[in-house]
Parts: C-alpha cells; sequence; structure tokens
C-alpha cells in the first residue's frame, strides 16, 4: 500500500481538508458576506490568520465600505439565476495596501447567491500602485481589464460613457501609457 493510500484509510483524513490548506489559492466560504471559513492561504494574502477573518464581514477586505456596497450590488445581480461570479478587483490588506485580485464565487442557490458561496482569490502581480487611484478609477480599471468596453463598462457602474472615457484617459496619463490596451497591459504586469 502506497503513502497515500494509508492516508486515505487513515480515521479522520479529509481530502478536503488536505486540498483546502495545500492549495496555492485564497479559498473562502461565506454567508451573507461573512467569512465563516477561510484556508491559510487566503488569510496570508491578507495578512491575518485565519481564525482572525473567522466571523468577519466581507467588508474588512474592500478599499470602502462604498466599494463592499457597490460590488456587492453587482455581484448579486450578476450572480441572480446562474449562481457564478468572477471579476478582477482591488482588496485591502491588514496594513492598508491594495491587492489586485482575480475573484471566482460561487453560490449553493442562485436565487439568493449571498446565503452562502464559495469563494476563489488569486492574487495578480501588476506595475501599478492602486492606492493613488479614486474608488471610481479603480472600478473603471478594473472593467477595462476585465475586457469590457467603455459603454459596457458605463452600463455596468450606472455611469455615461463619457466619464468612463474621461476617467480612462486620466488613468492613462497617470501610467504614461497612450491606449486602452497599454493601460490594460501595465495594470497586468505585461511586459
Amino acid at each position: 500500500m502506497n503513502n497515500i493510500d494509508s492516508r486515505v484509510n487513515t480515521p479522520g483524513f479529509s481530502p478536503a481538508d488536505s486540498f483546502a490548506s495545500l492549495s496555492p489559492l485564497g479559498l473562502a466560504l461565506s454567508r451573507d458576506r461573512v467569512l465563516f471559513w477561510v484556508n491559510e492561504r487566503f488569510a496570508a494574502l491578507f495578512g491575518f490568520s485565519a481564525e482572525e477573518l473567522a466571523g468577519q464581514s466581507f467588508a474588512v477586505l474592500f478599499p470602502s465600505e462604498a466599494e463592499f456596497k457597490r460590488i456587492g450590488l453587482r455581484m448579486q445581480t450578476a450572480m441572480l439565476g446562474c449562481g457564478s461570479y468572477q471579476d478582477e478587483r482591488l482588496m485591502r490588506r491588514r496594513d492598508g495596501r491594495l491587492q489586485w485580485f482575480r475573484v471566482h464565487g460561487h453560490a449553493t442557490d442562485p436565487n439568493e447567491p449571498f446565503r452562502e458561496a464559495a469563494w476563489v482569490f488569486e492574487p495578480m502581480s501588476t506595475g501599478v500602485e492602486p492606492d493613488t487611484l479614486t474608488p471610481r478609477e479603480r472600478e473603471v480599471l478594473a472593467a477595462l481589464t476585465a475586457g469590457l468596453t467603455a459603454k459596457e463598462c458605463a452600463k455596468s457602474l450606472g455611469i455615461s460613457p463619457r466619464t468612463v472615457e474621461k476617467l480612462s484617459a486620466r488613468l492613462r496619463q497617470h501610467y504614461g501609457v497612450h491606449t486602452s490596451a497599454g493601460l490594460i497591459a501595465r495594470v497586468l504586469g505585461m511586459p
């Protein structure tokens, strides 16, 4: 019998526990946007221990309460009926620094997506300092990196396409690039 077979037959062994502890990705389970379980990797990505995050609202990891509410509304709308959601967004670490993450979520009930959901957080290395951006600039930047056009971005954020264009121009100037493609490449850390 090999080592894996002996572990599987050991009382109390859980493949799910092993997977969670070995995962290079941050994993979390939430109920009504409150974290009730996270793996150590998830906690470490944000500078916490798993015990410190258990029972905390996801709000502690968002750049602001307003973004927690605004992004939550967008997630809930997108998840209704299908139960799944994904985006790239900035989240706040314990030390106050902002970090880009690719986020995937799946609800147990697509008609009540926040009742219980599983989340995967993958850190993204970028060439930008997001702390210098306004909340609206961060949202526009996240939408553009997700591949949305200015019109689609405006619709998803509830603002005018002209506002998106102005913010995009300001972001391009801020990061010293001339095109939206250059901006996206800079944000995603591409050469």
